[in-house]
């Protein structure tokens, strides 16, 4: 049985493997003040062209994104997002858990516009009975995103301006973010999002770690006693320096990079054939996510030797899947899949 449901499916990356092996029975200090998180925040820091950057290991990515937005987000106030957003559909309400509406908007291949935006914050401050509703008190956007589109420089320079004009932090959630860096024809690098967002993520658990999300505050600008609040929502893991190996050698020699291109090359592969055999095709994405339109009997034939993501019911034949390949997908694989396409 082949498998393209998801890319965490695979344990990790041989590298990182081979230093978890290498660790024995190693002592180091917990909850992530240990060199090998040390090393990895150094190793980050460079990256992304800050030396004043902050930056915490997280476990999961539910867990980071409602750690970050309940920490950054006014207690009176709610989160923007894309009506696909990741936190609007499939975080089981866990940003509401913690008393923050999410405010959706419209999505546009998977996007918002910094046009949206601005309308959606002027209209909501010229309501004369705004202090009734839910403020805007943050913007998030995933890169890339939901639907595997990669926003532009200009798009994210946009959006942070707009967002800072309207005195609200831009949260970039980066579970994917290696294939978003990767992608052809993206034009945004690491400096680039720790200079025009006020935090961000990046993702360990979809880009080769057995576990876990980097995040990072550009510029020092961490709130106050973050650790703190890190450990409130169950999220300041005791054997931190786990977390922190994995992102050292994610940084190395630029694995991190390597593994994501990998997965959208092969993802490539995919999508010329689905072209060329006129597959309904949804949000030509630049990354490792493909999404398919096809009929129930399509779905099933398929399905009988290649796991798929499921992501909605298009009518009452059809269904919309979703391909997804990883830092593990073989050109085997890749092969077999496009023989059953």
């Amino acid at each position: 049985m082949l498998s393209f449901v998801n890319d965490y499916s695979s344990t990790a990356a041989p590298q990182i493997l081979e230093k978890m092996q290498q660790l024995g029975n190693e002592h180091n200090p917990g909850y992530g003040a240990d060199k090998y998180c040390d090393s990895a925040a150094t190793k980050i820091r460079k990256a992304c062209d800050d030396p004043k950057a902050n930056i915490w290991f997280l476990v999961g990515g539910t867990q980071t994104n409602q750690t970050v937005l309940s920490a950054i987000t006014p207690q009176y106030a709610g989160v923007v997002c894309a009506s696909n957003g990741h936190i609007n559909v499939h975080e089981a309400g866990a940003i509401e858990a913690t008393g923050h509406k999410v405010l959706a908007l419209p999505q546009h291949n998977g996007k918002i516009t910094a046009e949206q935006l601005d309308e959606y914050c002027q209209s909501f401050e010229r309501d004369a009975n705004h202090e009734h509703m839910v403020y805007p008190g943050v913007v998030y956007i995933s890169q890339p995103t939901e639907y595997g589109t990669v926003y532009t420089r200009e798009e994210l320079a946009a959006i942070s301006q707009v967002s800072h004009d309207h005195d609200l932090p831009l949260f970039v959630d980066g579970a994917r973010l290696g294939m978003a860096l990767t992608a052809d024809d993206n034009d945004v690098a690491l400096p680039d999002i720790a200079r025009l967002a006020d935090v961000f993520t990046i993702g360990g658990t979809k880009c080769g770690a057995i576990f876990g999300e980097a995040v990072v505050f550009p510029r020092g600008n961490s709130p106050k006693n973050f650790t703190t609040l890190v450990k409130q929502h169950g999220a300041l893991l005791a054997k931190g320096w786990l977390l922190g190996l994995q992102f050292d050698a994610l940084f190395t020699d630029d694995l991190y990079l390597k593994l994501a291109k990998h997965a959208n090359e092969e993802a490539d592969k995919i999508r010329k054939v689905l072209f060329e055999k006129n597959y309904d095709v949804e949000f030509v994405s630049q990354t490792n996510q493909i999404f398919i339109v096809l009929t129930n009997e399509q779905a099933k034939k398929l399905e009988k030797n290649v796991q798929l993501g499921y992501m909605e019911e298009v009518d009452a034949d059809h269904v919309m899947m979703r391909i997804c390949t990883s830092w593990a997908t073989t050109d085997e694989e890749v092969d077999e899949l496009i023989k059953l396409l």
